[in-house]
């Protein structure tokens, strides 16, 4: 390719400034606020240029003068129902895996109790509607375009898939913020589907387990042709590692990635696995490759992936004795992630095993360390505050 040709596509691949088009991470989060009535409808999946957007962030500042005047309160609109109404609006529209991680955190911020297995309850119930990126073609301004969030959420509420009673920014409620938006998303378009017509009948984001996560992970499983995997293990002890046997094609059809010490304490924080997966993909290993990790991924990643594996490898998890070409399985459609391997065997390793050196023994990184939790408790640092 030329150079006049990749600068070509990478000016023009995105439909605007400001955050990356798709359903990642940040459109993910900020459209699953409106679900949970921290922001106003309608205003995440605005493209920046737009004087609209303007208009929306003045009327954002006249909603928030008079939270403050009347006393509402953040705690006021977080509450359990409202966070369902938010992974509700995560599913339905094909969200990011970094979802779980976030509203784990923001429920414990809040005082309100919220598990890893909630998520899979929600999954149960709610289905994908939307068509967007990295599952589907569409991407935030289409999805504005036709009737975004308010629409969605909409069509959740007349199913009993939110709750309609909670109080949002604004201090109406949800029902009566939605009174307005029609019941069905207008006809000509393929963004928003209908629930008797959804692209999936169930949520994108399963919690796995199994003896390689007894704490749990998450795995994205729209846009697949088969939602299970098993295979050898190619066990790699950090991202870079990784992305050099990928980048010089020694990973094969039917390989099951292992990339560990990446978790909280591990990274230490997380990293992010978009690099790995997107060269994966761009070798056409996508459907014929799994990868689990205790980091992260991006909201663009897609593919047989499994984040947040917990307890994590730094900690002994189970994926610290993990060897090369050990047999592993994944499989969504049971929930399970399994190691392959005799337990007295696993004894035997997990004896012999020893925490690696702290990559930072000093400073901000180093502190983070000791004090973050478990990714299954959303990876905050006062789980062990009274």
């Amino acid at each position: 390719m030329s150079r006049e040709d990749f600068e070509g596509i990478e000016r023009n691949a995105c439909p605007s400034v400001g955050a990356c088009g798709g359903q990642y991470t940040a459109n993910t989060m900020s459209s699953s606020f409106e679900g949970l009535g921290m922001s106003l409808l309608g205003s995440s999946q605005m493209a920046s240029p737009d004087p609209e957007k303007a208009d929306s962030a003045a009327a954002s500042a006249r909603v928030l003068l008079e939270a403050v005047k009347n006393n509402l309160k953040p705690r006021d609109i977080i509450t359990r129902k409202s966070i369902w109404n938010a992974i509700a609006l995560v599913m339905a529209t094909g969200g990011s895996t970094n979802a779980v991680l976030h509203y784990l955190a923001i429920a414990r911020a809040a005082g309100v109790k919220w598990t890893i297995d909630d998520f899979e309850r929600v999954r149960q119930k709610v289905p994908v509607l939307c068509n967007l990126k990295p599952s589907g073609p569409y991407v935030a301004t289409d999805f504005h375009a036709a009737g975004g969030v308010p629409q969605v959420l909409k069509i959740l509420l007349n199913g009993g898939l939110v709750h309609g009673e909670c109080v949002t920014i604004t201090g109406r409620t949800l029902v009566e913020e939605l009174r307005d938006v029609p019941a069905l998303p207008r006809s000509g378009q393929d963004v928003i589907r209908p629930l008797d017509r959804p692209l999936y009948p169930k949520g994108h984001l399963a919690i796995l387990r199994g003896n390689l996560a007894v704490e749990g992970c998450v795995a994205k499983i729209t846009g697949l042709k088969s939602t299970s995997i098993t295979g050898p293990a190619r066990v790699f002890d950090s991202e870079p590692a990784a992305m050099k046997a990928i980048l010089a094609e020694r990973i094969k059809p039917g390989d099951v990635i292992v990339i560990r010490y990446e978790g909280p304490k591990g990274g230490p924080g997380m990293q992010e696995m978009l690099a790995p997966t997107s060269a994966l993909i761009g070798q056409g290993l996508g459907d014929s490759v799994g990868l689990l990790t205790d980091g992260r991924f991006s909201g663009g990643t897609w593919g047989m992936v499994v984040g947040h594996v917990a307890p994590e490898a730094y900690v002994g998890g189970t994926i610290a004795l993990v060897k090369e070409k050990d047999s592993i399985t994944i499989d969504a459609g049971k929930r399970l992630i399994q190691l392959n391997v005799p337990a007295k065997e696993l004894a035997a390793r997990r004896r012999k095993w020893k925490a690696p050196k702290p990559r930072y023994t000093t400073g901000l990184l180093a502190k983070y360390r000791r004090l973050v939790s478990t990714a299954s408790l959303g990876a905050v640092t006062d789980a062990g505050a009274e």
